[in-house]
């Protein structure tokens, strides 16, 4: 897999999906979209949220051929968002709870969505097949 190691800091989100869509050029658009939408929603989670107001890293990496694997990884607040439950959304948006939507559209848009706590880190793994 290759690796990009980054502050986590949303000013450096293009060079996250610079880095990502340099591996998944060759898979349609409509896969390409996914991935990228997803990739924003958990770069920017580990952003905002990861360290607490305080600045960290975000290990990424990817390895793409006929599908795609994307693992972040941070050392950040433990957090799981594969646990959380979906949002309703048969309630309008102004009676809906804010947060979890992110979450849910990643789950929707890729194959799977893996979480693990490993050595202190939390390790979010995304696949996604070319459609």
């Amino acid at each position: 897999m290759d690796e990009l190691i980054i502050e986590a800091k949303l000013e450096n989100f293009k060079k996250v999906l610079a880095f990502v869509e340099s591996h998944t050029g060759d898979f349609p658009v409509k896969s390409r979209r996914h991935i990228n939408i997803a990739v924003d929603e958990i770069f920017t989670n580990i952003s905002n949220f990861a360290y607490q107001n305080k600045t960290g890293t975000v290990v990424i990496r990817i390895a793409a051929d006929d599908a795609v694997t994307i693992e972040f990884e941070d050392n950040g607040v433990p957090y799981d968002p594969t646990a959380q439950a979906e949002p309703d959304l048969t309630q309008s948006a102004d009676e809906r709870t804010p947060g979890g939507l992110g979450i849910f559209m990643t789950k929707k848009l890729m194959d799977t969505v893996e979480y693990r706590r490993e050595d202190n880190k939390n390790i979010l793994t995304l696949k996604k097949g070319a459609l």
